[in-house]
């Protein structure tokens, strides 16, 4: 039976908050076992500036298990096997994923707001999912210690989403997470990231991915028509970097990846230069009677990687292997929703710990800045010497430490 319903208010099995990756997902996967799901998000559509747009193997694995990577690998996106970059004018290869035994051995870019709107049309076959667009929770609405569903503002006024399980997929500014009271472990990052977009002309081409100099940091990432591109600066120096005028930083661009040179007329303000703010932390708890909480709402990635969206996809697909049989009576127990905090967590510690590792090691240093030329790591020389250890870094990247796979069974059809 799908959601119904009653005046102001929405009765569900399942109420996801969110959007993104991890709850789109998450709400296919359920909807698919034949569980009723409703999924707010609280923007008119999906699209969003700073949204990774990364797909790694293992979320085209997942894809593949659900029968719809064919569709899937239709939809206009660029494929990234090797990573080269040059380290203070030296270059560097930090992994090639073509030396990877899996189906999908390339990394997809494609803007989240397609792979989100695929996911959508694609969950149209399931009567029991409700994505509820322009719906932003606010609150959420408690029997007892228990929570029983969300509050919520649409454009037609409030409404009340009644759940027997709350999964709140909300970011890393989780208001769930906050009306929850749920502490956040806060492990830092040493830097912030500028996005903006250069244009990019048919003749263009280039294989870097990563450009490392005293002071400077930057990713570019070929787009076909526009390079996305990703100025690391150290935390906390937006401002400086204003204070020195938009000129100034496009020449630092230009000079460290001249390719740009024709495009970066795109950037005609800093209006066009979007600051994300890094963080890396995570829940010690992630659940209430009655709500789960997973993807960045549970732990915010660092950008290092670009491993964020295949987190929150792989949390989707535990929370449903885990969860969904179980569901279908009623609400499983706090100790049946923490299993998937154990089975997630592990990942997610080790994933950082590498983030943290790459922020403190390489990061940090060429951040620093200084008159003395930059050195490469010798973890990166050896990498960069011997190819076949190209495929660990690979192996990390693509699939991560535990991938997951889907085992959460699809109903019948009607």
């Amino acid at each position: 039976m799908p959601a119904t319903a009653e005046g102001h208010s929405v009765k569900s099995r399942c109420c996801i908050v969110g959007g993104g990756p991890a709850g789109m997902m998450l709400g296919y996967l359920l909807a698919r076992a034949g569980l009723e799901v409703v999924v707010l998000e609280k923007h008119a559509d999906f699209f969003r500036d700073f949204r990774g747009d990364t797909v790694h193997p293992s979320t085209l694995q997942v894809m593949d298990e659900l029968g719809l990577i064919d569709a899937f690998l239709k939809l206009p996106h660029q494929r990234l096997q090797k990573m080269d970059g040059l380290f203070g004018g030296t270059p560097v290869r930090i992994a090639d994923l073509g030396r990877l035994h899996t189906k999908y051995p390339f990394i997809a870019f494609m803007p989240q707001w397609d792979f989100l709107n695929f996911l959508r049309e694609a969950g149209r076959r399931f009567i029991s999912l409700k994505v509820m667009m322009n719906t932003e929770a606010i609150d959420l609405i408690r029997r007892g210690e228990t929570i029983a569903g969300v509050r919520a503002n649409t454009p037609d006024g409030p409404i009340d989403i009644e759940a027997d399980l709350t999964i709140a997929c909300d970011g890393r500014h989780s208001t769930v997470r906050e009306r929850a009271g749920l502490a956040v472990e806060e492990i830092g990052a040493p830097m912030d990231v500028l996005w903006f977009r250069a244009g990019r002309k048919a003749d263009e081409t280039e294989n870097l991915f990563a450009r490392v100099e005293p002071g400077k940091m930057m990713i570019t990432f070929d787009r076909g028509d526009y390079w996305q591109c990703a100025y690391v600066i150290a935390k906390g120096q937006y401002d400086a970097v204003k204070a020195r005028g938009l000129q100034a930083l496009l020449d630092d661009v230009v000079r460290m990846a001249p390719v740009l040179k024709s495009g970066i007329a795109d950037v005609k303000s800093f209006d066009d230069v979007k600051l994300l703010t890094v963080a890396i932390n995570r829940l010690t708890r992630w659940t209430r009677p009655g709500l789960l909480l997973i993807g960045d709402a549970a732990h915010a990635m660092s950008p290092v990687g670009g491993v964020g969206v295949n987190l929150a996809v792989q949390d989707a697909v535990a929370t449903a292997n885990l969860l969904a049989d179980k569901l279908q009576h009623g609400c499983p127990s706090e100790d049946e929703l923490d299993a998937v905090r154990r089975r997630r967590e592990f990942p997610v510690r080790m994933t950082q710990r590498m983030q943290v590792i790459v922020q403190n090691n390489i990061i940090s240093g060429a951040l620093q800045g200084g008159d003395r030329p930059l050195q490469v790591p010798l973890i990166v020389r050896l990498i960069t010497a011997l190819p076949w250890l190209q495929g660990i870094p690979a192996r990390l990247l693509a699939l991560g430490v535990r991938p997951e796979h889907v085992h959460s069974k699809a109903a019948p059809a009607a």
